[in-house]
């Protein structure tokens, strides 16, 4: 594979965002019902800390195809040591590993972030992220039926998590 791991900018902002906005449709991926807009996402990518919370691009050929990102799991301090991955593909090109591959580099890096968890809130449904999840190690720490509704169909989530640090004790 020749694609290149980079920190994202806000030049990256409207790939970033279309291939977002590609899985709505899917109702595979987001709980966001309706698409964002790249305004909207300047908030957001300025909130990914590259020494705490990074958002990673991978950069095929100079064109972003895939993209994951490291967000507080919850704002109070003592879950600082948590954090929460999200990892989306360009559409037309799944299947090629790329988010195997970010979601490696994101594990590898996670302790020199100063995290000791990783977690994943993803749909019940959603077998393809589930199982890649698991193949990276995660494991099924929790399950919320029903949390949501798509399109007026109640869907589960369930909570993968990965211990990438020795806890202190």
């Amino acid at each position: 594979m020749s694609a290149k791991i980079r920190l994202a900018s806000t030049a990256d902002l409207p790939a970033i965002v279309a291939i977002y906005n590609a899985t709505i449709p899917t109702r595979q991926s987001t709980a966001d019902l309706e698409p964002v807009s790249v305004v909207s996402r300047r908030s957001w990518l300025a909130r990914h800390d590259p020494k705490r919370r990074p958002c990673w691009v991978l950069d095929e050929g100079g064109r972003v195809v895939a993209w994951l990102s490291l967000e507080n799991y919850k704002e109070r301090a003592a879950y600082s040591v948590t954090a929460e991955v999200s990892v989306y593909v360009d559409l037309a090109q799944r299947r090629k590993g790329y988010a195997r591959t970010l979601l490696a580099h994101a594990i590898d890096r996670a302790p020199s972030l100063g995290l000791e968890r990783l977690v994943a809130v993803v749909f019940g449904h959603n077998e393809a992220s589930v199982a890649l999840f698991e193949r990276a190690g995660f494991a099924r720490w929790g399950l919320l039926p029903g949390v949501t509704r798509l399109d007026g169909v109640a869907a589960d989530i369930v909570i993968l998590g990965l211990a990438v640090a020795q806890v202190a004790t």
